[in-house]
């Protein structure tokens, strides 16, 4: 599973981050930066959670 992100649909709000904090890290201005794009076995739940929290569907799960 790849958690991946549509970087001209961010806002910056840091929302997804809350939920997964292991998997994406904000910049300087609070943007979104996934790391690493595999999702690691036992953080499927993370990134489920951190899209569902991205008010502008920028983050998106491909399997």
């Amino acid at each position: 599973m790849k958690l991946l992100l549509d970087s001209t649909r961010c806002h910056g709000y840091g929302l997804c981050q809350e939920p997964a904090p292991e998997l994406i890290e904000l910049d300087e201005w609070g943007y979104a930066q996934v790391r690493p794009a595999e999702v690691p076995d036992g953080d499927e739940d993370a990134a489920e959670a951190a899209v569902a929290a991205c008010p502008n569907s920028a983050l998106r799960l491909e399997k």
